[in-house]
């Protein structure tokens, strides 16, 4: 299936972004299928409750991939990867460092997404995602057909793209909301994520 027809038909567009190695086995059919390739923070789990580890100096990097096991579904991405995954291989492509690969496959299987393989960043890796993925995804194209990539990060987006795979930014992760407190929070997050992202290499 092209990747185009990947978008229609399981709704991963623009206009509906909805305001929108564990390999875990799968039937033998489903050997020769396509891939799609998931990101998970901001894709499928909400860190937000977590970022403001990430607003310390220093900033709390042990208290923020420890909290990763109650980041709540985000339900846009648990559907798209739902409809995906009737017709492709899922693979799940995270920055997450591999010290946390037991938190995330149990979060996986706890929220019932669907099987897929788990590729994760080693934990001495500090280069930025954009980076990271492209390499992984040319090593996952050689094994077969990559038809399509989500990703909330506009750096990966960006440098995907340019690899040539097809992209679609997930836009769907909230800001945490203001509060009286602290009335800037819904400007930080984004920052804050992307510079973990981008620039630090951490997730």
């Amino acid at each position: 299936m092209k990747a185009d027809e990947v978008i229609r038909r399981h709704g991963c567009t623009t206009s509906m972004r909805m305001r929108q190695a564990d390999v875990v086995p799968h039937f033998a059919s489903a050997a020769s299928r396509a891939f799609v390739v998931l990101d998970i923070d901001g894709v499928l789990a909400d860190v937000t409750h977590r970022l403001p580890y990430l607003t310390r100096r220093p900033k709390d990097w042990d208290s923020f991939f420890a909290a990763a096991s109650a980041d709540p579904l985000l339900t846009a991405g648990a559907e798209l990867a739902r409809r995906v995954a009737t017709t492709h291989r899922i693979v799940y492509l995270t920055g997450r460092p591999e010290r946390i690969r037991e938190v995330t496959a149990h979060w996986l299987r706890e929220k019932e997404l669907p099987d897929g393989e788990l590729l994760m960043r080693a934990d001495t890796d500090r280069r930025p995602s954009r980076l990271m993925k492209v390499e992984r995804l040319r090593r996952l194209g050689q094994r077969g057909i990559v038809d399509l990539v989500v990703d909330d990060d506009i750096a990966v987006v960006t440098a995907v793209r340019a690899a040539g795979f097809t992209v679609q930014q997930a836009d769907w992760m909230p800001t945490s909301p203001a509060t009286d407190n602290d009335p800037d929070a819904t400007l930080f997050d984004t920052a804050i994520l992307s510079q973990a992202q981008g620039k630090l290499g951490r997730t």
